[in-house]
């Protein structure tokens, strides 16, 4: 069979496009990459994740068909094991916190996840939507708590998979990367890749508020910087296994309302629809261009589609209730088309 096809959902895992973002590119004398990770199968960069972390359960022989993935998350991991789950004929249950879209929800249910919504509260209790998952899994045989934060199968996908991809895209040519993290495995797992083939590549954490890695990365502490943010399965509270020892240069802070100006101009000005965690991306990317200076090439990575989230950002009563609607250019705003 022709190398050209693909063999079935898992597949079509990894390999998107790296795309360059010609006005931004303009207005800072840089190349600003971009990594479509939106292309991938189940529509976000967690699809490679959520592959290793299912196949690394079946090498070490703690899943056997017939049995159950759980995992708690914020929802595209979820929906990435989701979809995983489905192609090789596993039961999913996803805890989440009732916080997330109902556009992430409705999609964990339709690939046929047991979604299990619950109040979110911090990690450091009992009831902290990733201990339910993981005390769920216990009680089950032939199951497995896929655990994202503190598994390095995670970050394994991104030094096996992302960081290679834009090491050959660019030709080596890259100067710096940056992105957000939640769970460490695509920063930690491209830096480490990304280091080892050229090691001058700055990495640049790109933290979003009420997130403690920003204060982490420059002054060592474990301090939240602001106190919440909009963006969803990104920021941290603590160290998780995948990022610790993750080759990090510096971080750069982004707010809420830089995030979400960047959607709309990305929907503007390129045509490309995403979400919030992916503008936050890009805005970091801007801001490592202009410290570095013009001729440089930076990527980053588009995370997911805006879809998942679109009746919150381009919803007028949505943006002023998180009063944000002032963030959204004035030649974007026939774009808010949602009450």
């Amino acid at each position: 069979m022709s190398s050209l096809i693909k063999q079935g959902f898992l597949g079509t895992v990894g390999h998107t496009p790296l795309i360059r973002l010609g006005k931004l590119s303009a207005l800072t004398g840089c190349n600003i990459l971009a990594k479509a990770e939106f292309l991938n199968p189940g529509g976000s960069v967690k699809d490679r994740a959520a592959l290793y972390v299912v196949e690394a359960a079946e090498k070490e022989g703690k899943l056997h068909p017939g049995g159950t993935v759980v995992e708690g998350t914020a929802g595209n991991t979820g929906i990435g094991l989701a979809h995983v789950c489905a192609a090789k004929g596993y039961n999913c249950v996803i805890y989440m916190p009732d916080t997330q879209s109902q556009e992430k929800i409705q999609a964990l249910r339709v690939l046929g996840a047991d979604v299990r919504p619950v109040p979110a509260v911090a990690f450091t209790d009992p009831k902290n939507y990733n201990h339910q998952a993981r005390d769920f899994a216990a009680t089950l045989s032939n199951a497995v708590w896929t655990n994202q934060f503190d598994n390095v199968a995670n970050r394994n996908a991104h030094y096996e998979t992302t960081g290679p991809e834009i090491f050959a895209q660019t030709q080596g040519a890259v100067d710096a990367f940056t992105c957000a993290t939640g769970t460490g495995g695509t920063l930690a797992g491209t830096a480490m890749y990304l280091k080892e083939q050229k090691p001058s590549v700055r990495i640049v954490l790109a933290d979003p508020p009420g997130s403690v890695l920003y204060r982490h990365v420059q002054d060592g502490v474990l301090e939240r910087t602001g106190t919440g943010s909009v963006t969803e399965g990104i920021g941290q509270g603590r160290i998780t296994a995948n990022l610790r020892d993750a080759p990090i240069d510096d971080a750069v802070h982004i707010e809420d309302h830089r995030s979400i100006e960047m959607v709309f101009r990305l929907l503007k000005d390129e045509g490309i629809f995403v979400g919030a965690s992916s503008g936050l991306n890009v805005t970091a990317a801007v801001d490592v261009a202009q410290a570095m200076g013009p001729g440089h090439t930076i990527v980053t990575i588009l995370c997911d589609s805006a879809a998942r989230y679109q009746t919150r950002l381009f919803s007028r009563s949505w943006l002023d209730a998180k009063g944000l609607y002032a963030a959204v250019p004035t030649d974007c705003r026939a774009l808010v088309s949602l009450p």
